[in-house]
């Protein structure tokens, strides 16, 4: 399965441990399509369903439903733990993302 960034894809994160975000849910493609094709890892991030407003969470909507990309947990996991896509993000969610990640991790 190709596997191209900022796509929604559904993810096995169990095992977890203490405050890792749990069981398998939507996450978000953050490695770029380049190490997506010939790693076997890829670089995610999860989705919650609630979140209070911190400055590392984005705020998207799929379809009817509304989540947050907990960009405060991205992880690295084997592609074997990825059981299908979702969908994409948006330009503006893509845009909101990589601004949180300029802002939380290179500033």
């Amino acid at each position: 399965m190709e596997i191209r960034q900022y796509e929604l894809v559904l993810v096995n994160l169990d095992p977890t441990i203490g405050s890792e975000i749990k069981k398998t849910r939507p996450c978000a493609v953050i490695s770029p399509n380049e190490m997506n094709k010939y790693i076997q890892t890829i670089v995610i991030a999860p989705l919650t369903s609630s979140s209070k407003p911190y400055p590392t969470r984005v705020e998207i909507k799929q379809g009817r439903t509304t989540g947050w990309i907990v960009l405060d947990q991205i992880r690295t996991v084997d592609r074997v733990r990825i059981l299908r896509k979702l969908g994409s993000l948006s330009v503006s969610e893509i845009k909101a993302v990589k601004a949180v990640i300029m802002e939380t991790y290179v500033e």
